[in-house]
């Protein structure tokens, strides 16, 4: 178990996975959604993994922000070797790929705060915290969602609400193939690079990461992690 140094009242499911394709990652957490939303005295999750490559539209993405044409009517897509996903969170596009940890809560609100701006600077605060681990000092932008390093977007976060359960969530650059992104216009900012933590911790891995982005997050959001392996969805 994972414990935050503060008093917790709630326990929250940790699924450590490994590489995992972005389909069965969306489907599972759909299924995980549905269920607390008819029982929400069931606990919350945070799941962390990485994705083979992977892009991913919001429901309201502009499709000019790709640099390569797809049928801009198809749910998916795999134009070429790109396989894009259009999906129900917020914000714009964005690129998956393994070397970025990606976190998806799914937390019943109603135990914290019923305020999707605070959940949105939580989710900053691990990051952030995370990358004061390393010496690091993580930036906000006004007016934009995320997390920056110098100058260079490290964490992109999107999510999505459903009768106050959260999904989707953070996707932390760690030490991915950076070319994927240069097909895009990350979360739709042209004037703002992406980075990543390897350009500041040469050998950085996502591994080492894990550890931290689940204490961190254990911390802000005061909940007790429970390690657990997924047994219904799969």
């Amino acid at each position: 178990m994972i414990r935050s140094d503060k008093p917790h009242n709630n326990h929250c499911l940790l699924y450590n996975q490994g590489l995992m394709p972005y389909v069965d990652a969306h489907g599972w957490q759909r299924s995980l959604l549905n269920e607390r939303i008819h029982d929400p005295s069931l606990d919350d999750v945070l799941i962390l993994l990485e994705h083979p490559p992977v892009y991913t539209l919001g429901q309201g993405s502009n499709s000019d922000f790709l640099k390569f044409d797809i049928d801009p009517s198809a749910s998916l897509r795999v134009n070429s070797q790109y396989e894009v996903h259009r999906v129900e969170r917020g914000g714009e596009v964005t690129y998956h790929c393994p070397g970025q940890l990606v976190g998806y809560p799914i937390l019943n609100l109603q135990r914290y705060r019923k305020d999707l701006h605070w959940y949105l600077r939580q989710l900053e605060e691990v990051i952030i915290r995370v990358l004061a681990v390393y010496g690091l000092q993580g930036e906000r932008i006004p007016a934009f969602t995320g997390v920056w390093l110098q100058g260079r977007k490290v964490a992109a976060i999107g999510i999505k609400v459903s009768r106050w359960i959260t999904m989707h969530g953070f996707a932390l650059n760690v030490c991915p193939d950076m070319k994927g992104f240069e097909r895009i216009v990350p979360c739709g900012i042209s004037d703002k690079p992406v980075g990543s933590l390897a350009e500041w911790i040469p050998g950085i891995t996502c591994q080492e990461v894990r550890f931290y982005v689940a204490q961190c997050f254990a911390e802000v959001f005061e909940v007790e992690l429970v390690e657990s392996r997924p047994q219904d969805f799969f």
